[in-house]
């Protein structure tokens, strides 16, 4: 992992894309909804929602800090998102363990780090 990921004050930057079965067309428009949450042993973290823009991308910004746990100090998030098409629940990831930010990031400089995810096939 980067320094930069233990720094507070940098914005980490996840993203995830999503393509139609069948069509492998990205998911567009108002209707669907990406929330992003830490896994945690009590409750889970929200870190962000995001729409989809026009190639079917979300992205969500939070800091280091927003999903440590005073209890367990840990340095490398359990991640997991929820695809909604409003409000149904179409497509959930598997819990993301132990997630190493420092094999997946690119830094920009003056933004902060960028992880993707990567790009889901699902349901439109």
């Amino acid at each position: 992992m980067s320094n930069f990921s233990l720094d507070a004050d940098i914005n980490i930057e996840v993203k995830a894309s999503f393509i139609s079965k069948g069509s492998n067309a990205p998911l567009t428009g108002d209707d669907y909804e990406f929330r992003l949450f830490e896994k945690d042993l009590m409750e889970d973290d929200y870190l962000g929602k995001s729409a989809l823009d026009e190639s079917g991308t979300a992205k969500v910004s939070f800091k280091h800090g927003d999903y440590m746990d005073f209890l367990n100090p840990e340095t490398n998030p359990d991640l997991y998102f929820a695809l909604y098409k409003g409000e149904a629940l179409i497509f959930q990831s598997p819990v993301m363990r132990d997630l190493d930010l420092g094999d997946l990031e690119k830094f920009k400089m003056g933004t902060g780090e960028v992880v993707d995810l990567g790009t889901f096939l699902v349901e439109g």
